[in-house]
């Protein structure tokens, strides 16, 4: 791929580390949007992919640069998909890590661990540029559950009461260089890497 410099469409110093580390490998160098002034998007979709185009489309408009963006969220399947793409305002806009996790957790209290299933679903676009009539889409989903309280201190949003059956424990829990192969933005990054040829 020709594109060696990526600026990232987010603030959110959790998503930055996560795509540095990830996309490090590919020499490619992922600059966030916040070194350039640029603010954060509206996001104004219904969907997943629709918010990460968007982001991705202000972040590449506001530098000229091309530009890549994710919209994630957990889905919970006792809460009808909830938080879904509100996963970062559940608890009201401006809402930190512990109130989201706390209203989740407040939503599930009566819910028995066998009802508790949840996934993490992630969304990536990347733009060329401004214009990009072909946004480079790709998508990863991460199975597991809601526990009945937080564990581990890694992560960041919603990883603390995200179970991950194949190793027992929060994504909280899990070294980063296991999470970065497992999670859900990690799969949407390899399916992305593996289209990148359409890019260059």
């Amino acid at each position: 791929m020709s594109i060696n410099t990526l600026v990232l469409a987010s603030s959110n110093a959790g998503k930055v580390r996560e795509f540095t580390e990830i996309l490090a490998e590919y020499n490619c160098v992922v600059v966030p949007q916040s070194q350039y002034q640029v603010q954060d998007a509206e996001e104004t979709g219904l969907s997943f992919i629709e918010n990460a185009i968007l982001k991705a489309r202000h972040a590449a408009q506001c530098t000229g640069f091309a530009a890549i963006a994710d919209d994630s969220g957990l889905e919970v399947d006792a809460l009808q998909g909830a938080p879904g793409i509100y996963s970062a305002r559940y608890a009201g806009q401006g809402a930190s890590d512990t109130e989201n996790v706390q209203k989740l957790l407040n939503a599930l209290r009566e819910v028995p661990e066998s009802q508790r299933t949840a996934r993490f679903q992630c969304a990536i676009v990347l733009l060329r540029h401004a214009h990009d009539p072909m946004p480079l889409v790709c998508c990863g989903t991460w199975e597991g559950r809601v526990l009945f309280e937080p564990r581990g201190q890694g992560g960041f949003g919603y990883d603390p009461v995200f179970y991950v059956p194949t190793h027992q424990c929060s994504a909280a829990e899990l070294p980063a260089v296991v999470k970065n192969q497992l999670s859900h933005r990690a799969q949407a990054l390899r399916a992305l890497q593996g289209q990148w040829g359409r890019v260059g």
